[in-house]
């Protein structure tokens, strides 16, 4: 579908346009002006996004490209609840200290992909508990409640599967539709806000705020949701046997998160460097036309434009640096470390252990399996004793061991 505005139209090229709630309108919307404030917001329940989140943090980066406002919501009250949807149980209450604390790190990733200047396209971060914690539960079941009909909202897909597994769905959860309906509401009094943007998961809610806004006879609201990030194989990006792939890199070093984008399937090239970097279009497209082996380096400007986003220009240098020094030039000495101390090295470390305490492995069980099958290396030398011990004669003298887990993931073992 051809747009008339020139946003529109890019970001559909680029694959983010998944649902919009008036497409038509919201065209019509962004023609007439050129300031429109749009929202995109987080609950704050890991102190840290994670690459399933970066498609709807590239639209908003993208829309204030386009000289319009983004505001970042972070929810400090909704957190309390949980938003039920799509989850098989609900989520654990997290005390308010944690939820903090997760906010805290949530703004120090966004700072680094969005700009939050003061000019009149600068980001805005709010946080909901600013007007949820204050909220009076009468007036907000009759000013706000009474605008829901519970049959629609047993309706949505969010819902109903929940419903349908026989799977229990508290009161508490239920809430959560209204709480996010308010937000929307609340950020267009505030801040003139129009539009919502979230991941296809979150249609059931946006929708919610923008009919709560038209009863409430509010300038209408628009609702725009990006596809779900998945794999060519349609499992979810953002998760590895040995966790998330998390943004902080605090929690993933910017090396490994090179490394993981550095090995998506080929097939999902084309599409993430359109989601998921700056490049221009025409660049994409002879990139994505590359075969066999050439695809690797299109791969590597993946990775690394990913990285640049996330981590910035020098850290995502270092980290394609230390990659192909590792891989292509055969140079150990720039992998990440893993730290061990004099004492475990003297006593000897079970390789077992260490293959997991790294990360390398999920668990003991997975490490011995890694072994048994000639998966592991020490020094490119592959190991198949699940009883092997790391100690001072495997540095013989050398300040780091090489330890491998398959092909394409490595550290560097060194003695602090």
């Amino acid at each position: 579908m051809k747009h008339q505005s020139e946003f529109l139209n890019f970001i559909q090229e680029r694959g983010y346009l998944h649902q919009c709630t008036n497409a038509e309108g919201l065209d019509q919307l962004l023609l007439q002006n050129n300031y429109i404030v749009a929202y995109l917001g987080f609950d704050c329940t890991a102190p840290s996004l994670h690459a399933g989140h970066l498609v709807q943090i590239m639209m908003l980066r993208h829309l204030q490209k386009f000289g319009y406002k983004p505001i970042v919501l972070l929810g400090g009250g909704t957190t309390r609840i949980g938003d039920p949807s799509f989850k098989d149980k609900a989520r654990s209450i997290l005390p308010i200290e944690s939820i903090e604390h997760n906010t805290s790190g949530i703004k120090r990733i966004l700072e680094k992909m969005i700009s939050f200047d003061d000019g009149k396209t600068g980001a805005v971060i709010v946080n909901n508990a600013d007007w949820l914690d204050n909220i009076k539960y009468i007036d907000f079941l009759r000013d706000i409640g009474a605008h829901f009909s519970v049959n629609r909202m047993l309706s949505f897909d969010s819902v109903k599967i929940r419903l349908d597994r026989e799977q229990n769905l508290s009161f508490l959860e239920f809430n959560y539709m209204l709480l996010q309906a308010y937000d929307f509401v609340e950020l267009n009094k505030k801040y003139g806000c129009r539009l919502q943007i979230g991941g296809s998961d979150q249609w059931g809610n946006i929708v919610n705020g923008i009919e709560l806004g038209k009863k409430l006879n509010l300038p209408e609201l628009f609702g725009l949701t990006a596809p779900l990030l998945l794999n060519a194989q349609g499992v979810k990006m953002g998760k590895t046997e040995s966790g998330a792939v998390w943004l902080d890199s605090n929690m993933l070093k910017p090396y490994d998160y090179w490394q993981y984008f550095r090995n998506v399937d080929d097939q999902d090239v084309g599409r993430f460097l359109r989601l998921l970097t700056d490049l221009p279009i025409d660049e994409i497209k002879k990139l994505e036309s590359l075969k066999d082996q050439e695809i690797n380096e299109a791969k590597k400007i993946l990775a690394t434009e990913v990285t640049k986003i996330c981590h910035g220009n020098k850290e995502a240098e270092l980290a394609r640096s230390a990659a192909v020094s590792a891989f292509e030039n055969e140079d150990s000495s720039l992998l990440p470390d893993y730290a061990v101390t004099k004492e475990q090295v003297t006593c000897g470390i079970s390789l077992v252990d260490l293959l997991h305490n790294i990360g390398l492995e999920t668990s003991r069980g997975a490490a011995k399996r890694l072994i048994q099958g000639n998966g592991c290396k020490v020094n490119d030398s592959i190991i198949n004793d699940v009883n092997y011990i790391i100690n001072s004669e495997s540095f013989k003298g050398q300040p780091f061991i090489k330890l491998s887990a398959g092909k394409k993931r490595h550290v560097k073992v060194v003695v602090s």
